[in-house]
C-alpha cells in the first residue's frame, strides 16, 4: 500500500497494490498494521453504501460533537471527492483537498474527524463506500454548502442534483462556532 499526503494534514490518500489477470484482481482494502503505520490509527464501527446517478453530488457533510472519521472508496463508477478542513483554528481552516475515486484506481481516501466531506458522480453512475469512526447521529448532522464561495471548490459540475438538505446548507461562515470542531494540535 501507498499512503499519499494530501495538502491538508491527516487527509491521506491510499493507493492499494493491486494484482490482476485474465480472472479479475484482488488487492488488501484495509490493513489495521500498515494503516496505523501511515498515522490512520482508528477503528471503524459503520460501514454505509450509497448509490448516485451522473451529476448527484453529496455534501458537504459533517458531525460534532461526535464526529466522524471516513474511510471512502468507490465500487463503481468514478467520483470526485472532497474534503474540507472546518476545524475552529486550524492553519488550514476553509481548505478543502479532491482526489478522483474510481473503482479503477482502486484509491480510498482517509478524511478524519474535523472535516467535512462531499462527492460528486462524474460516471453513468457510482457505488460508494465509506467506513466511519463513529456511528451516524442525527443531532449531531451538520453540513457546509457545496460552492461556498469562501471555499472554492473546483467541482467538475456545475449544476448537480443535490438533496433538499444540502440545497439549504449554511455558508462555513455562517454555521455557529459550537457547531464546529475544535483543532486540537
Amino acid at each position: 500500500m501507498k499512503f499519499i499526503e494530501t495538502s491538508l494534514p491527516g487527509c491521506i490518500v491510499v493507493e492499494p497494490q493491486v494484482f490482476g489477470d485474465s480472472r479479475g484482481f484482488f488487492y488488501e482494502s484495509y490493513n489495521e498494521a500498515k494503516y496505523r503505520d501511515a498515522g490512520i490509527d482508528r477503528r471503524f464501527v459503520q460501514s454505509n453504501v450509497s448509490r448516485s446517478a451522473r451529476g448527484v453530488l453529496r455534501g458537504l457533510h459533517y458531525q460534532w460533537p461526535h464526529p466522524q472519521g471516513k474511510l471512502v472508496s468507490v465500487l463503481e463508477g468514478e467520483v470526485y471527492d472532497v474534503a474540507v478542513d472546518i476545524r475552529r483554528g486550524s492553519p488550514t481552516f476553509g481548505q478543502w483537498a479532491g482526489v478522483m475515486l474510481t473503482a479503477e484506481n482502486h484509491r480510498h481516501f482517509w478524511i478524519p474527524e474535523g472535516f467535512a466531506h462531499g462527492f460528486c458522480v462524474v460516471s453513468e453512475h457510482a457505488t460508494f463506500s465509506y467506513q466511519c469512526t463513529d456511528l451516524y447521529d442525527a443531532k449531531a448532522d451538520g453540513g457546509v454548502r457545496w460552492d461556498d464561495p469562501a471555499i472554492g471548490i473546483d467541482w467538475p459540475v456545475s449544476e448537480p442534483l443535490l438533496s433538499d438538505k444540502d440545497k439549504k446548507a449554511p455558508l462555513l461562515a455562517d454555521v455557529p462556532v459550537d457547531r464546529l470542531p475544535e483543532f486540537l494540535p
